[in-house]
């Protein structure tokens, strides 16, 4: 276990997971807990982002003392990553495993992973900061695993299929994320953000060149209704292509492994014995 006093000095190989933290005397503040703190600063991180985040603004939304936060945690990493694992909760592992066959728990999990990620903005680069090995996030990743484990590939295989669904996943959720913050930090919906970007984009002159061979993608897309219909249609497509990947892939290994394997020894008729030649072999006459 990592002591918490330690874990500044060697930040990439801790974790609050793995700290051996040392409970304080007496009591903590009346009504304020390990939870509720966590749920004040999501509340805080999904209106203002990371940056906003802070020990002495934390406290004033909870309405206690900088100091009282310290009864439990010691820094705003650790609650950062409380908060990461609490939103891993989000994911629905009960529908997963209603879901039945592994193509249809591969979608739900990359479905209801990419609506945590959109909700959540500040999810995506706090996923790469930390270990993600709290209860949720290690029962999610187990899902995962059982999931890929049953599509039939090999066990050295399974690693990169799961890289194939899930950080694509990762990256959709995190672009589908900062282009909603961006269009209402724009005082805008995200459909006329879309549309007027894309305007501006096509009615530049020194973009002529460049736009040409896109035109008729960019006329597409635009004849799909809105944007939230044109990233579902995006999404729905992808894990399409991935599924059926995931299954070309196992038919692949499973002739490749039939190849492989070594023929039966059957017996011809040039080879099989003869009634007389067994009785000769077993007595010996």
């Amino acid at each position: 276990m990592v002591k918490a006093a330690d874990r500044a000095k060697n930040p990439a190989r801790s974790s609050v997971w793995l700290e051996d933290r040392t409970p304080r005397g007496g009591g903590g503040p009346a009504g304020l807990d390990r939870d509720r703190i966590v749920v004040a600063a999501i509340r805080m991180l999904d209106e203002g982002g990371l940056t906003q985040l802070s020990m002495r603004k934390l406290a004033a939304e909870l309405n206690v003392t900088a100091m009282s936060l310290y009864w439990y945690v010691d820094t705003k990493d650790d609650i950062i990553e409380y908060a990461v694992d609490t939103v891993y909760g989000e994911i629905d592992l009960a529908a997963v495993d209603a879901a039945g066959e592994w193509r249809d728990r591969i979608r739900v999990l990359a479905l209801d992973y990419r609506r945590m990620l959109v909700r959540h903005p500040w999810m995506s680069p706090s996923a790469g900061q930390y270990l993600n090995i709290g209860p949720h996030a290690i029962a999610v990743g187990s899902k995962i695993q059982e999931a890929v484990r049953d599509t039939g590939l090999p066990l050295d295989r399974q690693p990169s299929a799961m890289s194939a669904v899930f950080q694509f996943v990762y990256g959709y959720g995190t672009i589908e994320s900062q282009f909603e913050r961006r269009a209402a930090q724009a005082g805008m919906s995200q459909d006329d953000f879309y549309g007027e970007s894309i305007k501006a984009f096509r009615d530049e002159p020194s973009f002529a060149e460049v736009l040409e061979p896109l035109g008729d993608l960019l006329d597409e897309r635009a004849s799909h209704g809105s944007v939230t219909e044109i990233w579902d249609r995006d999404f729905d497509y992808a894990m399409d292509v991935l599924v059926a990947g995931i299954e070309t892939m196992v038919s692949r290994e499973t002739r490749a492994r039939e190849t492989r394997r070594p023929p039966e020894t059957a017996e011809t008729p040039e080879t099989a014995e003869t009634p007389e030649v067994v009785e000769v072999r077993e007595t010996g006459r």
